[in-house]
């Protein structure tokens, strides 16, 4: 099978980068020819470079003639798009229609149902705009704090509802979870032309060894507001907790947490370790008692919770969207209550006093992977998933 991967890149590499490039790799592994055509946002400078991406967003004649090209000269049996935002837009669409190759498209985010792409504002969930003209998003400048950019976001939005482009021109969809799919649906999108499929990570090279002296728990991920880190700092700081808490990442709020530990109890138990490459953050889940996820958003499919299964390290985290489906509460892991820190606390107390059930917990969790997440059972969900597409786009 030949396959084409469109991809637009974020200045900040992130999950979804990620997982393009895993699946690519394993796309060749089992023997296929894959052609990945990706646009970086780090051409994106200044207030020229802001107008063009405003404008691209919305559709760009460029990227319909780069893709069609593309179609032209490596004759794909399917289009797989995983981000078209901003540069290469919905545009890349009509080339695959006008070619008459299918497309499949990856739900990374909610961006076709909300301008900011998270659902998340002012520190809350925010469904303002789910289903409807995205007035909203503009009214608060949910992208990047700023009207005129939103207005250019919502506009794309909003068009390409209008234009069928979402319901008509898209063949089908890869949703992450179930609940991320209820939410697509909800807004208007086909069911049933969503599929489930997570997302996978490699297993990790060492054997997993519990030690029980090793009673920390971890955190790992981006330091931002959606991320319910400072729900978890706050929590360390209100309850005096002697438990090691062990910080890996970076972003905006981390020199106001370092400041907010710094003089009270907790900053002997919290420690900032900064960005870790992927070896050393497996390393640390191999001998962490949990890995406490406190999101405060609608997050699509965490790889840092497949990483953390793999690991066969257990999970704390909020009990609300992905996180609820994907962790069985007692199970794999634990719920508490989103940016609640008296439910924090209570349960990162129990942990603590319960190391045996926690290893329970992480074995658990590692049969979890077994079954759902690693690479030869994605790629048969993936796989399954391109023949279906094909073989309707035939039937058309």
């Amino acid at each position: 099978m030949k396959l084409l991967l469109l991809h637009n890149r974020y200045q900040l590499a992130g999950g979804e980068d990620r997982v393009v490039q895993a699946e690519k790799r394993l796309l060749e592994a089992n023997g296929h020819e894959v052609l990945l055509l990706e646009e970086n946002n780090q051409s994106i400078i200044g207030s020229w470079g802001n107008f063009v991406a405003a404008r691209s967003a919305i559709y760009s004649f460029a990227s319909r003639q780069k893709v069609g090209a593309a179609i032209e000269t490596f004759s794909p049996d399917i289009v797989h798009v995983h981000n078209f935002f901003p540069l290469l837009s919905p545009a890349i669409y009509d080339a695959c229609n006008n070619a008459g190759v299918p497309i499949l498209q990856t739900l990374h985010n909610y961006r076709l149902i909300c301008p900011k792409a998270m659902l998340f504002r002012d520190g809350k969930i925010c469904e303002n705009c789910v289903g409807k003209v995205p007035l909203p998003s503009i009214i608060h400048g949910c992208y990047r704090n700023s009207h005129l950019q939103t207005s250019a976001v919502a506009a794309m939005i909003f068009f390409h509802w209008l234009r069928g482009t979402w319901q008509e021109r898209v063949n089908a969809y890869i949703s992450l979870t179930n609940f991320q799919k209820d939410k697509m649906v909800q807004a208007g999108l086909p069911a049933e032309k969503i599929f489930i499929k997570p997302n996978f990570v490699f297993s990790p090279r060492y054997t997993n060894e519990k030690n029980k002296s090793n009673s920390y728990l971890l955190f790992v991920g981006r330091l931002s507001e959606e991320k319910g880190i400072k729900t978890l700092i706050d929590t360390y700081i209100k309850y005096d907790l002697s438990i090691p808490l062990k910080i890996v990442g970076d972003g905006p709020l981390r020199y106001n947490l370092q400041q907010k530990v710094r003089n009270t109890k907790a900053d002997n138990f919290v420690k900032f370790l900064g960005f870790q490459d992927n070896e050393a953050v497996l390393k640390l889940m191999q001998n962490a008692i949990c890995l406490v996820f406190p999101s405060i958003w609608y997050e699509a499919f965490p790889l840092t919770i497949a990483e953390a299964f793999a690991s066969g390290l257990p999970v704390l985290a909020s009990n609300i969207g992905s996180m609820a489906e994907i962790i069985e509460d007692g199970v794999t892991g634990l719920h508490f209550k989103m940016g609640d820190s008296t439910s924090l606390v209570e349960k990162i107390k129990w942990v603590s006093n319960h190391p045996e059930i926690m290893i329970s917990m992480g074995k658990n969790a590692s049969n979890v992977y077994n079954l759902k997440y690693t690479p030869k059972i994605n790629y048969q969900q993936l796989i399954k998933i391109y023949q279906q597409v094909i073989k309707n786009n035939r039937s058309r």
